[in-house]
């Protein structure tokens, strides 16, 4: 583990940064005189093991911290893998511009996956990666403005036949005061409204935080795609426990009432497809990631090519009548 992926390690993963400390030391040692070979293939072992048995049993609220881990790729990163020929679009032609949210169209170079390299919209949040970067996004909370912009390009996308991408990672819409005056409620309503109809294929990816109707604001499509260490809900697992318990201390234990995992969100239909990931989370191989991301896309589009304009829409909007479906039979 390098010295930057310490600076922000998990409390959770102490126990393999410790082994892996004391094999350098024994590799150091086994570099002089002394043959510490077996030593060093048993503790290698031993940090292998200890490795898939903490990443392999993870806790809701641990995929929680692996999805805000900041060395986690962002939506720019994933653009920069994916595709080629970005043009970034800016404004909502109403108030301004919203650097929350980047959007642009571009070529998804699908022919890496067995697909074909065609043009896209391409839709996501963005946190940023410094002080200076994170503040001037909002950590990826959208204004108005952002979700206007989005619909915008959303409606020009349609325009002109091609595709739409979204990407989620975004811990909620902004709370400001001048997001409020501005219309937060109805824009993000607004988006639900349209994305329901888009006529064109629309895939959802979420990459990191899925929170609120932060996400939801450009969460409509026909397919939901999820990365295995990613979550998405209705509230954070800290602002659950604020208004249950009226503290933080309880985040965990609302992590696992929320479900609000990618296994969890299969299970009720939300989720169509887990995304997987490299062991420790996406930013341990963000380019294995990409590919993992990159498939899972195409493998979408592949599947929405064959059905048709009509059906696609009656589907899009019977799956989301589907959520929440439940029954009160006695068994």
């Amino acid at each position: 583990m390098t010295k930057k992926n310490l600076k922000f390690l998990l409390d959770f993963e102490k126990p393999i940064v410790e082994l892996e400390h004391k094999l350098e030391e024994l590799r150091e040692i086994d570099a002089g005189d002394i043959d510490l070979s077996s030593d060093i293939q048993a503790l290698s072992a031993r940090i292998a093991e200890l490795r898939h048995s903490i990443y392999g049993s993870l806790t809701r609220w641990q995929r929680v911290q692996i999805a805000r881990h900041p060395l986690r790729p962002y939506t720019y990163d994933y653009i920069g893998a994916l595709t080629e020929g970005f043009i970034e679009l800016h404004g909502d032609r109403c108030f301004g511009d919203d650097p929350a949210i980047v959007s642009g169209f571009a070529t998804l170079k699908g022919t890496r996956y067995g697909y074909q390299d065609r043009t896209i919209l391409i839709v996501g949040h963005q946190k940023g990666r410094d002080t200076k970067q994170r503040r001037y996004r909002r950590f990826g909370m959208p204004n108005p403005e952002g979700y206007r912009k989005a619909r915008r390009l959303m409606e020009l996308a349609t325009k002109f036949k091609k595709p739409i991408i979204c990407l989620l990672d975004t811990p909620g819409a902004y709370p400001g005061m001048d997001a409020e005056e501005r219309g937060q409620a109805e824009a993000i309503a607004r988006n639900l409204f349209v994305m329901s109809r888009l006529q064109v294929p629309i895939i959802v990816v979420v990459i990191g935080e899925g929170a609120s109707g932060g996400a939801l604001g450009i969460g409509i499509g026909d397919q939901m795609l999820m990365l295995e260490n990613a979550w998405y809900s209705v509230i954070s697992p800290e602002s659950c426990s604020s208004i249950l318990w009226r503290s933080w201390d309880h985040k965990e234990e609302a992590a696992r009432a929320l479900k609000l995992i990618a296994t969890d969100l299969t299970e009720v239909g939300i989720v169509d497809h887990i995304i997987q990931e490299p062991l420790g989370g996406a930013h341990h191989d963000p380019n294995i990631t990409y590919d993992y991301v990159g498939q899972a896309i195409c493998d979408s589009m592949k599947k929405l090519d064959k059905i048709s304009l009509e059906d696609l829409l009656k589907e899009r909007l019977s799956r989301l009548d589907r959520i929440g479906e439940y029954s009160n039979e006695v068994q």
